[in-house]
């Protein structure tokens, strides 16, 4: 068993030709987010990983072993949420105000210039489909932004802190708060102002495609793209 004590954020400072001859371990985020955990390299080694207590692994971070082996860590494909503004009537504000009510429940969430991540969560994907996002379970890498996550170190250092929530309830209105305490009900969230003013659907899974606002509307829509409808 290789015991491992140091971790590499993206390799840095190590050679090209050595990053391509390192092992690999490929591991989800409910893993990398530990930092004591045990795995199974791409060579058939069993790893016992014991990092700084609060470093999280990223994909294409090294691991390096106590004998000198090198181990590049690679996200592994889960299940997530991903979430799209509309493309029927849609615009880019819409994700910004996604990330925004999703950044009030304090979930780890991946920001990327045209679509969010989330894990998987019924509630809050009828949450983001009320607000006219579309919405469609995939299994892809997920590696959420630094402070979404309890109490872990990002690779730049940072600590943050961690607020737990269960059932979350939405909130309609357009202030910033924060909670030091748990909700265990749901409400349903009211329509947020700017919205394009669809009717409410009826409650949809979380795998389902589309925003489902736009089952009145004369167009039509292909299956899996823009509203779903």
């Amino acid at each position: 068993m290789l015991t491992i004590h140091k971790l590499l954020p993206q390799g840095q400072g190590l050679a090209k030709v050595l990053l391509q001859r390192a092992a690999t371990v490929e591991l989800d985020w409910d893993v990398r987010q530990k930092s004591r955990f045990a795995a199974t390299d791409s060579q058939g080694r069993e790893l016992a990983i014991f990092l700084p207590r609060g470093q999280a692994v990223r994909g294409g971070d090294v691991l390096v072993a106590e004998d000198g082996s090198l181990i590049r860590a690679i996200a592994a494909p889960q299940r997530v949420l991903k979430i799209t503004a509309c493309a029927t009537h849609g615009t880019a504000f819409d994700l910004v105000r996604a990330a925004y009510h999703l950044g009030n429940r304090h979930v780890p969430i991946e920001l990327q210039p045209d679509h969010l991540k989330i894990e998987p969560d019924h509630v809050l994907a009828d949450m983001l489909r009320s607000l006219h996002m579309t919405v469609v379970a995939a299994d892809l890498p997920f590696e959420p932004e630094g402070g979404a996550y309890g109490g872990h170190v990002t690779n730049d250092g940072h600590s943050h802190h961690h607020h737990s929530h269960g059932a979350e309830h939405a909130h309609g209105h357009g202030h910033a708060h924060s909670h030091s305490h748990s909700h265990s009900h749901a409400h349903a969230p009211a329509q947020p102002a700017g919205g394009c003013g669809h009717a409410q659907p009826k409650a949809q899974g979380a795998s389902g495609a589309g925003c489902g606002h736009c089952d009145h509307h004369d167009h039509a829509h292909h299956p899996g793209q823009g509203c779903g409808g």
